[in-house]
């Protein structure tokens, strides 16, 4: 089976084809705010490098959040346009799902991403992978409160948050990302939606 993986959660664009156990492409580049301009044209370009065709995919993984409002927009678009229109399945995962099951960790993983304002978005899962704490858009205090009960854990981040010793970068291990979820029951299009977390500065002005 060969998946196509998309990820614009962030700055960077992570994307690839994956046949079995196999990368035949991937883009794992920053582009920070010229993103919405460079991700169609590159995933185009990965297909056109490697002689392949948009039929020639049998599902597709895109990242609906949390994380860049736009960013996830970006991606979630392209994705459901291609599911739609060529009737290819899709389903959905986190980014931050992506990032524990990236790390080789032996340990709690917990990624997390900048959500400003003394916030984050993280979760926390074992060494193998399972939830232990759900996804939240959380303080820093009151995840720090949770981490408390943990032996041992690991942070997973590419973002400039401090106070965590034991921390590692994030790079998406595109093989094992599809490899956990190619089996992941498929979705229709039409509910293929972001996952923010929160709400949008728009949302919560309306709340104020």
């Amino acid at each position: 089976m060969r998946t196509l993986y998309i990820d614009t959660s962030s700055s960077f664009l992570y994307a690839g084809i994956i046949s079995d156990d196999k990368v035949e492409a991937e883009v794992k580049k920053e582009f920070g705010h010229k993103l919405s301009e460079a991700a169609l044209p590159e995933i185009v370009s990965m297909f056109e490098k490697n002689n392949l065709q948009a039929k020639d995919v049998d599902k597709i993984i895109v990242v609906d959040g949390p994380g860049s409002f736009t960013g996830i927009r970006i991606g979630i678009t392209i994705a459901k346009v291609y599911a739609w229109s060529l009737k290819t399945p899709i389903t959905t995962i986190t980014s931050l799902e992506a990032m524990a099951v990236s790390s080789n960790a032996d340990t709690y993983k917990v990624p997390m991403l900048d959500a400003r304002r003394k916030y984050v978005f993280a979760a926390i899962y074992d060494k193998d992978n399972n939830v232990v704490f759900e996804p939240k858009h959380i303080l820093i205090e009151d995840l720090n409160k949770e981490l408390e009960k943990l032996d041992n854990y690991v942070v997973i981040t590419n973002d400039k948050i401090n106070d965590y010793e034991n921390k590692e970068s994030y790079s998406p291990d595109l093989l094992k990302i599809v490899n956990t979820f190619k089996d992941k029951e498929n979705i229709n299009p039409h509910a293929v939606n972001p996952h923010y977390l929160k709400l949008t500065e728009a949302e919560e002005s309306k709340l104020a």
